[in-house]
């Protein structure tokens, strides 16, 4: 499993090289998530994880990075490309003043 920083993580977001998902709940996702992230609820992930667009590579996050790292464990279990989750998640990314969207 590969883990990027916030920084690390935005930059390449912001470059169109990665698709960032957040894996928190609903009402995690309305308080604020990462611009053009993609929603996919850790809670039904195994269900939905094969919707998530695979033109480039995924990058999952959460709150502090536990989930994303399930989320990670998930797919791949399930024969998915997906490795890589963003260390400290939004609760770290807010830390280091990346931008957020409502």
């Amino acid at each position: 499993m590969k883990t990027l920083t916030p920084p690390e993580a935005h930059q390449l977001a912001k470059d169109g090289k990665v698709l960032l998902v957040d894996v928190r709940e609903a009402h995690e996702w309305a308080a604020g998530h990462a611009p053009g992230a993609y929603h996919a609820p850790l809670s039904k992930l195994a269900q939905t994880a094969t919707a998530i667009p695979t033109d480039k590579p995924v990058v999952f996050y959460c709150m502090m990075g536990g989930r994303s790292a399930q989320a990670v464990q998930i797919c791949q279990k399930l024969g998915l490309p997906h490795d890589t989750h963003m260390g400290g998640g939004i609760g770290a990314w807010r830390m280091h003043g990346l931008p957020l969207s409502m």
